[in-house]
């Protein structure tokens, strides 16, 4: 596996970077890896590693590049604070735009056109609502959303979903009340869609350096996403 930041230019003429892993092989399905609201920190990179070490090509753009380029947040206190203001200061219409770019970007890659030219996205908490987006808009192959706030939110861009999905939520997440998961379940029967609830989790549960990690419930979606990813991307 080997790993660099790449530029990417941007619809509106600047540059963002993302992290880019390359599998073993060299070549792979690409995935669209969004990070939470922390950047794409050392654990959001670590991420990247592990899906490439799974046999993705995998890109990690930095979100917040107009604001705050390449920042690396911690999980509380003043980069807590940090964190969300630099999330209620990203203007929608820009991440649209950001999320066809990095996509486009990445399936006319020679690493990802060498084994089938497919492009999942995958995201956790503001992440997952972006991959959420990329499935609604660019159209990519497979998405699978990790606890995604705000996409109970945005259910009326259910019907312009026709790619696989794939969601996770924990029981006993106070943002994102099981009210509303079952509000995501009922926008998507019918569909190729998937919806798991994992007992006793809370928000953020996949990620080791918080206090929230539920290594139980991290390790079980793990494996669900990887099965679904291989399922519909190679």
């Amino acid at each position: 596996m080997s790993s660099q930041w790449i530029d990417i230019t941007a619809q509106d003429g600047g540059q963002y970077g993302a992290y880019l892993a390359l599998p073993p092989a060299g070549t792979g399905p690409g995935l669209v890896l969004f990070q939470e609201i922390f950047g794409v920190n050392e654990h959001i990179r670590a991420v990247a590693d592990q899906y490439a070490l799974d046999g993705f090509v995998v890109m990690a753009p930095d979100v917040f590049w107009r604001d705050a380029p390449r920042v690396e947040l911690g999980y509380s206190g003043d980069d807590f604070d940090r964190a969300i203001a630099l999330m209620k200061a990203a203007k929608p219409e820009q991440l649209a735009a950001d999320i066809k770019t990095t996509v486009a970007t990445l399936r006319a890659r020679t690493e990802v056109d060498a084994a089938g030219g497919k492009v999942g996205a995958i995201g956790y908490c503001m992440g997952g609502r972006l991959a959420y987006l990329a499935a609604s808009d660019p159209g990519v192959d497979a998405a699978v959303a990790y606890y995604g706030g705000g996409i109970h939110d945005q259910l009326q861009r259910s019907g312009s979903i026709s790619c696989p999905i794939q969601f996770h939520y924990a029981e006993q997440d106070h943002a994102i009340p099981l009210d509303k998961v079952e509000e995501v379940r009922k926008a998507f029967a019918g569909k190729p869609a998937e919806l798991h609830v994992y007992p006793g989790a809370t928000h953020g549960f996949n990620c080791w350096m918080r206090g929230s990690y539920h290594p139980a419930s991290a390790a079980l979606a793990h494996g669900r996403s990887l099965q679904f990813l291989a399922r519909h991307l190679f």
